[in-house]
């Protein structure tokens, strides 16, 4: 979608005047080498901006390198927030744009009235600090610590029996019980598997997930899955002028360009929000008349772009994040989603989360 951005733009005749010349590096996972990787863009490639990482791990490998040699960094995929950096713009979303809305529609009469919860992830720092601000809201929404049940896993797991029976046990004990899923990438294969196979429909007990999208459903059998629910700022399902252009485009410009499975791609929320920090950043360079960072950081608050979820986003003057709508979908046969419920205006970040000690009073940079 990056690539896809700058052809757009360029077809456009470029960024005052001048043509867009992307640079792609490959980490490929090793954390450390993202650090080496971004120095090099910086220093030797002479980049205006980098747009990219994808888990935490992987962005806060990297901030250190953007604040000492101050360059910009564009990070769009959901994360646990507890983070604000001068040099980094955050596309996708907040807790707050995501975990708690999702939350809050599983305690709801729509979403069920769940009165118990299993917070299940993947063992880092996305999820254990997700985790941390949802058990300190449920508690303040009156949900006791027994009616809390919490459990790690590392990368790549794909065991699923015992935590599956576990979970099967916490909820035969009486109130309706709901997961909340923090599971990082191939291990939801293997989880909605044994759920499927131990008789646990989403009717019974559903599960969320913050990290399963389109892309990650594609070629998957979704049988499993149907009715599960996701929580995000976009789904390709949503209709709108804007969506239909971004998803038109995408597919064609992945035939042109021999994307594996050309005739398959789908679009998810990190796509969305690389295509709306793309335009960002060129909206504030053009108001800047530079690219120089830190006149760019100073134009690039309060930005609006008309964006694919169908609403108009906002660059936040001190906080560096997006305000995003939220979305809840239910996922379909086909690894699409219904949405089940949605926001009806963007929602603020709170970077910091209310529901952690010591951020009273923490707000922008």
């Amino acid at each position: 979608v990056a690539l896809m951005t700058i052809e757009e733009i360029n077809a456009k005749g470029g960024v005052m005047g001048k043509m867009l010349e992307p640079v792609v590096v490959d980490p490929a996972s090793d954390w450390p080498l993202f650090a080496e990787r971004a120095r090099q863009l910086i220093s030797q490639d002479k980049v205006a901006a980098v747009f990219g990482c994808w888990t935490s791990v992987s962005r806060k490998s990297v901030n250190p390198v953007f604040k000492e040699l101050n360059s910009l960094l564009f990070y769009p995929v959901q994360y646990e927030g507890e983070e604000l950096e001068k040099n980094v713009f955050y596309t996708g979303a907040a807790p707050n744009q995501q975990a708690i809305p999702a939350v809050e529609y599983l305690m709801s009469a729509e979403g069920g009235s769940a009165k118990r919860f299993v917070l299940l992830g993947t063992d880092y720092v996305y999820p254990r600090t997700t985790n941390k601000i949802l058990r300190a809201f449920l508690k303040s929404k009156g949900v006791a610590d027994a009616d809390i049940m919490e459990d790690y896993t590392p990368f790549g797991h794909s065991d699923y029996q015992t935590i599956i029976a576990n979970i099967k046990k916490f909820a035969a004990e009486g109130k309706k019980t709901a997961v909340i899923s923090t599971i990082n990438g191939d291990s939801n294969v293997p989880f909605y598997k044994e759920l499927g196979n131990a008789g646990l429909k989403a009717t019974d007990v559903p599960v969320v997930a913050f990290s399963v999208g389109e892309e990650e459903l594609r070629g998957v059998d979704t049988k499993p899955l149907v009715g599960h629910l996701a929580a995000w700022n976009y789904f390709m399902t949503v209709k709108n002028p804007e969506n239909d252009a971004f998803i038109s485009k995408y597919k064609a410009w992945a035939k042109k360009n021999g994307v594996p499975n050309a005739d398959t791609v789908v679009t998810n929320d990190p796509m969305e929000a690389t295509y709306v920090g793309i335009y960002m950043w060129k909206q504030a360079v053009e108001a800047a008349k530079s690219t120089d960072t830190d006149k760019v950081i100073a134009a690039i608050g309060g930005q609006t772009f008309k964006a694919p979820s169908g609403f108009t986003l906002t660059m936040d003057k001190t906080n560096h994040h997006l305000h995003k709508p939220v979305y809840i979908g239910e996922v379909r046969a086909d690894g699409q989603f219904d949405v089940v419920w949605k926001t009806k205006a963007p929602i603020r970040a709170q970077p910091w989360s209310p529901f952690i000690a010591g951020n009273e009073g923490k707000q922008g940079l």
